[in-house]
């Protein structure tokens, strides 16, 4: 695999050594000098089309820390607003000499696009499109769940090594159970999650208003409810992911898709409640940013089980990864 643009696209294995890869660089981050040489002499660019603070910040820590150089693009303020097209930047980009290409877009498929078009000849890497994939995402999720998951039964933290770091490497999350709640039709994250997680193994819940799921649910392999609270009494999940309510995509589509911020949170919001309904041993799980107060209270967001600040920092870790495979001579594998 020359790009990383799906995570449907990851078999088992490659999944696994992507996440064995990903727990190997956060290793390295627990020394002294968190620098690697691997990549040194290449050059990474972040071209984001759309805002971001986390993704972008986390792809441009993870070349530095390979030691890449790095280029961060944003539309804003660049010749894009001006009407220079996808393929022209592209192409521009590529005169200047990059090594891979991160991209982020408002349009499903425009990293598929960048990548198959034969405007550039290196790896691209989706940090997200339009409402279709966010593959790294779903791999520091995956990542998250296999440090806390055991199977056969809950542990009261994350499992360890002889060294004392996360033993999770090779680690299935078969029968793992997942509740993914909210604005589905607006996420990337959830079809990604989707997609990966049961390649994995677990089993995942998608829990929405029927104004917020897709049409065509019946191919996902996924079961849905409508019901929180019910999902979470069958289910016992040993995690549930509260998806951010995308406000601003709701207001560019006309709005309506619920009665009330207030109807929305007493009916799919997390709060201290809902929280006491979960097993003990489930994790809570966000991509961020969080809107407190409308899909997650600030108690269950700072909650003691929150895994929030632990998705951050294994994102860098998996987009060492993810960038250590497809760029480094020695590590090219996907």
């Amino acid at each position: 695999m020359k790009h990383l643009l799906s995570a449907k696209d990851l078999s088992h294995d490659e999944a696994v050594m992507v996440l064995d890869t990903a727990e190997a660089m956060a290793a390295t981050q627990r020394h002294a000098v968190k620098k690697l040489p691997t990549l040194r002499g290449k050059t990474v660019v972040n071209l984001f089309f759309e805002d971001s603070t986390r993704t972008r910040l986390s792809f441009e820590a993870a070349a530095k820390r390979l030691s890449a150089d790095v280029i961060n693009f944003s539309a804003k303020g660049s010749s894009v607003s001006k009407g220079e097209s996808l393929k022209d930047t592209a192409q521009t980009i590529m005169a200047m000499g990059a090594d891979a290409v991160v991209i982020r877009h408002s349009a499903c498929g425009a990293a598929h696009l960048l990548a198959h078009a034969g405007w550039i000849n290196v790896p691209v890497l989706n940090a997200g499109d339009g409402t279709h994939q966010h593959p790294t995402q779903a791999l520091l999720d995956a990542m998250t769940l296999r440090r806390w998951y055991q199977p056969g039964g809950p542990v009261s933290g994350p499992r360890r090594g002889r060294d004392g770091s996360p033993a999770a490497q090779g680690q299935d999350l078969d029968g793992a159970r997942v509740i993914i709640v909210g604005d589905v039709l607006h996420s990337r994250v959830a079809r990604s999650n989707v997609d990966l997680l049961t390649t994995l193994g677990a089993s995942v819940t998608l829990v929405a208003p029927p104004t917020l799921l897709p049409v065509g649910m019946e191919d996902w392999p996924c079961h849905v409810s409508y019901d929180l609270d019910a999902a979470i009494a069958e289910t016992e999940p040993d995690a549930v992911m509260m998806l951010r309510v995308q406000r601003e995509r709701m207001s560019a589509a006309g709005g309506g898709f619920f009665p009330s911020p207030g109807e929305y949170s007493r009916r799919y919001g997390l709060g201290a409640a809902r929280r006491a309904a979960m097993p003990e041993h489930a994790v809570i799980m966000h991509p961020g940013p969080m809107n407190r107060g409308l899909e997650i209270t600030a108690e269950a967001a700072d909650d003691p089980r929150s895994r929030v600040i632990e998705q951050v920092s294994n994102g860098v870790s998996v987009r060492m990864a993810a960038l250590y495979l497809l760029l480094a001579d020695e590590g090219n594998q996907l």
